[in-house]
């Protein structure tokens, strides 16, 4: 007599029984069933319900009873010949079948796994923001002196996610030149870290370094900057991943530090490299790209730098953060009139103000009227320009961004030069002289700037000289704080 087919039921249990390394007179004293009864519903002499199966599977530590049994039963419709009424298939042609089933399953599993992983790591990662964000704001309505304690006496405030939301704070004091305030923040920050449970203690550490090498480099210290990205390297390397701790911020951060030392390459390696562990965050890939125009422009690459925001700017779309949108909105049109392609600098601009609006920064509102009188010029309203460049370079003064003021004059130089308004061109170059002597300027740009003011005054400047003039004040200041 043939032995009988095991039921679905009987395999789950006998398969369950035997990974757990159980006998069956374990599992029947465990149950209070009979041994010779788990033998005949394991062999398929007698029917198995699934009610009667979770009671057998009670005693062994399964995680997930149900969707145990379920894939249990999955696999176990692969391993056994059709049933009565299905379509008769040959031997061959079932192996086939299952076979392809079951890597379809397979494929389908291990997609379904990643993919509620991801989205759950996801939820995760954005509720530790969410909180950091809340404790964050308690933070910041106590005086600043207070920050420790505040910490010291509440642990759960100790998280990788407030590391990382503090490091992100020091980033606009820093870019202002409020290096103290900078400092202030990065200080509270690696506080914060020195706190955090190893495996991820080191890696908060180096978070928070690569965010001290960029003060430093605002702040011109480009050694002291070096020496941060050396030990941010060495920390990352000794900690454990966190998604709240994203690889490419870093690099991003050390390319703006190559591409102010001038590095090129190494800013577009270290810029291909955060693309590659960036994944689909929309912001970082906007922002790596945005950085990556920085890098072509100063490059003199315009083309490129151009090429890099057209593909940007999917990303910086889909981020919906404003800061990046006008960030590209501005140097495309910075870019276009550096080509002078002003017909389309004249469709964008429009769309650059009503973003600088949203910036409410006075530095923004006064680089985009800038932009307007460089469009001025570029389509023949003379007038017009001069007097937006005389308010731009009278607000950059006001400001104390005495670079950016000496772009601006020298611009209006140029204006008043191709108009044979020497005279003119002779009165600003003596108001620059008296301004930027007593500014700290690079040596090599003031030299220039003191030179075609010489000429001036002798009524012997050109535009040539002016444009020349531009070219080292500009070079001068992308290796400023004004980098940015």
């Amino acid at each position: 007599m043939t032995k009988p087919v095991s039921t679905a039921y009987g395999t789950v249990l006998a398969t369950v029984r035997t990974w757990f390394r159980w006998s069956k007179r374990r599992l029947a004293a465990a149950t209070g069933k009979d041994p010779a009864q788990i033998t005949r519903w394991e062999n398929g002499d007698q029917e198995l319900s699934r009610p009667m199966l979770r009671t057998m599977l009670a005693p062994f530590p399964l995680e997930d009873l149900e969707g145990t049994i379920d894939a249990l039963v999955f696999v176990h419709s692969l391993a056994f010949p059709a049933r009565p009424g299905e379509p008769a298939l040959t031997a061959a042609e079932r192996r086939t079948m299952n076979r392809a089933v079951l890597a379809a399953g397979t494929a389908a599993a291990e997609a379904v796994r990643a993919d509620w992983r991801r989205r759950k790591q996801a939820e995760k990662t954005e509720a530790a923001r969410r909180a950091a964000e809340a404790v964050w704001t308690r933070l910041q309505a106590a005086p600043p002196k207070a920050w420790r304690a505040l910490i010291a006496d509440l642990p759960q405030y100790v998280t990788v996610a407030l590391v990382a939301r503090v490091c992100e704070a020091s980033v606009r004091p820093a870019a202002a030149g409020k290096a103290d305030k900078a400092r202030e923040l990065l200080n509270l920050a690696l506080f914060i870290a020195e706190q955090v449970a190893e495996p991820l203690r080191s890696r908060a550490r180096g978070y928070c370094w690569a965010f001290v090498g960029n003060a430093r480099r605002v702040a011109e210290d480009y050694d002291g900057a070096d020496e941060a990205f050396d030990r941010v390297w060495e920390l990352w390397e000794a900690g454990a991943d966190c998604e709240l701790l994203p690889e490419h911020r870093l690099l991003e951060l050390e390319a703006s530090l190559r591409r102010a030392q001038r590095r090129f390459p190494q800013a577009l390696e270290l810029l291909n490299w955060a693309r590659k562990v960036s994944g689909e965050d929309p912001i970082a890939l906007g922002r790596i790209l945005l950085i990556k125009e920085r890098v072509l422009n100063y490059m003199g690459d315009i083309e490129g730098a151009l090429a890099a925001l057209a593909e940007a700017a999917s990303f910086v779309e889909a981020s919906g953060n404003p800061g990046l949108l006008y960030a590209l909105r501005f140097n495309m049109t910075e870019d276009l009139c550096v080509l002078e392609r002003y017909n389309q600098v004249a469709d964008l601009l429009p769309q650059v103000r009503e973003l600088a609006l949203e910036q409410h920064s006075e530095r923004e509102l006064t680089r985009v009227l800038w932009l307007q009188a460089k469009l001025d010029a570029g389509q023949g309203r003379l007038d017009e320009a001069a007097h937006g460049l005389q308010l731009v370079r009278r607000d950059f003064l006001d400001h104390d961004l005495p670079y950016l003021a000496a772009l601006a004059s020298l611009d209006l130089a140029v204006l008043w030069l191709r108009a044979g308004r020497t005279a003119q061109v002779r009165g600003l170059a003596t108001e620059m002289e008296a301004v930027f002597r007593a500014k700290k300027i690079h040596r090599e740009a003031l030299a220039a700037l003191l030179l075609f003011c010489e000429a001036a005054r002798q009524e012997a400047a050109t535009v040539t000289l002016a444009r020349s003039t531009i070219a080292e004040i500009e070079k001068a200041m992308r290796s400023s704080s004004l980098a940015e």
